[in-house]
This record gives structure tokens, C-alpha cells and sequence, in this order.
């Protein structure tokens, strides 16, 4: 199973994922991308298309195989394009708070995401965490999850977020969709702010056969706030039969 982590976050975001996948027998795999966490970004350009085959190029190497692919925000973008680019690797796929095309759907979504733009190109990458962590955990009991965000995202390497934010936002999936021809999963957070459910029901709607859950009470990072639940539904979705 491929585990593809958010914007500015690291494979380890699916740290409350991972006992209960290996438990119920998965070999879950959760890299960094290019330019996040520990995997270094070679300065040769950085975009969806490009990140989906190195990980297709990953699942080859370990030769393991077609695997389950489990995408959130920017992980569920390049997801789509690994379904769409390499269909022989692909068994199911699970798109967790995520889009086809990355347009806000209120004067709220619109600010917040030139509020993104200014502070990563003005400010630096501490700035941006900061705006981001407080969108994503923004209950006062989450503190502890904001500081380890904003730590998170201040490690990236700016060239590499820069141009992720770029390929996320000329990103549009909407008029290839219907190729993706394998079961499909999508998971929404009744409370996402960052991606709305209505944009991630029109994902859903634009997939053969796929369908969306929302989990209540739940935001962006519905892996995190809400575990005990997504989990039962991620490993209730992969043990059906297609």
C-alpha cells in the first residue's frame, strides 16, 4: 500500500495508519516526496506528473507489485495521476481530502490561499506553516498538532513547495476522470475548510462507480483528527471486492 502525504507534510503524517494496516496484513509505504522530510529535491523540477512516477519508479525498485494507492490533499492529487499514468500498479485507490481542480469555493477559500501565496514568496516557509497549521488544526486542543505542522513544513525545501503550490494550482483532473477504471474511495472530513466537501463530492462524482464518505466532525487531516474512524473505513473499502 502507497501512502501519499499532504503539501508540506511527511510520510510520517500516516503514523496513526500504520499499526492498524500492518495489523490487518497490508505493507503500508509511506515516502516522503521530493523536497519533503528526508528526500531531497534535485533542483530538476518539481510536478505532479513527475512525483507519480518516481513513485511508480519506488513500487518497481522494492518490486512489489500493483499496490493500493492512499492519497490526502496533495497526495490525492498525485494519486489521480498515478491511476490515470500507471493503471497496471494500481489496485484500489483512496483519495482522502482532496480535488480535480484546486478552485476555492468561497471568498474564505480564496483569501486563505493568497494568504498561502504571499507568505511562502514574501515571508518565507515558517510564515506559511503558521497560516496553515491554524486552518488545519484549529481547535485549542490541537496546539500540539499545530506546532508539529508549522515544525513540519518549515523543513521542506522552499524551491520544492514553491513549484508543488504551482503544479497543485494549474492541477485539473476533471475532463480524464472517467478513465480511472479502478474501485475508488473518497474520504471527506465533514469540516474541511481547506477543500470543501461539495469540490470533493464533484471529485467523486467525476470517477466511475467511485463514492464519497464524510466523516463528521472532522477537518483537512481527517487521518489525524479522526483515526479510529478512518481507519474502519479505509480498511472496510480495501476488504470489499471490487
Amino acid at each position: 500500500m502507497l501512502l501519499l502525504h499532504g503539501l508540506g507534510a511527511t510520510g510520517a503524517s500516516w503514523t496513526p495508519q500504520l499499526p492498524a494496516l500492518t495489523e490487518a496484513g497490508y505493507r503500508p509505504l509511506a515516502p516522503d516526496a521530493p523536497g519533503f522530510g528526508d528526500s531531497p529535491y534535485d533542483g530538476q523540477g518539481w510536478s505532479v506528473r513527475r512525483v507519480a512516477a518516481q513513485m511508480a519508479e519506488l513500487l518497481q525498485d522494492l518490486g512489489t507489485g500493483p499496490a493500493h494507492i492512499v492519497g490526502l490533499s496533495m497526495g490525492g492529487v498525485i494519486a489521480q495521476q498515478f491511476a490515470r499514468d500507471f493503471p497496471q500498479l494500481t489496485k484500489k485507490l483512496a483519495l482522502v481530502s482532496t480535488f480535480a481542480a484546486l478552485r476555492p469555493d468561497t471568498l474564505s477559500g480564496w483569501f486563505y490561499f493568497l494568504q498561502r501565496t504571499l507568505a511562502v514568496t514574501f515571508l518565507g516557509l515558517p510564515a506559511q506553516a503558521r497560516v496553515v497549521a491554524r486552518r488545519v488544526f484549529p481547535a485549542p486542543d490541537q496546539a500540539a498538532l499545530r506546532d508539529l505542522l508549522v515544525t513540519t513544513i518549515s523543513r521542506a525545501d522552499p524551491r520544492a513547495y514553491r513549484l508543488a503550490m504551482r503544479s497543485l494550482g494549474l492541477f485539473d483532473s476533471r475532463k480524464w476522470l472517467h478513465q480511472i477504471a479502478v474501485p475508488t474511495l473518497v474520504i471527506t472530513g465533514a469540516d474541511d475548510t481547506t477543500v470543501s466537501p461539495e469540490r470533493q463530492r464533484n471529485l467523486a462524482d467525476g470517477i466511475p462507480g467511485a463514492r464519497q464518505v464524510v466523516v463528521a466532525k472532522a477537518g483537512h487531516a481527517v487521518n489525524v483528527d479522526s483515526a479510529n474512524e478512518f481507519n474502519r473505513l479505509l480498511l472496510g473499502f480495501l476488504k470489499t471486492h471490487s
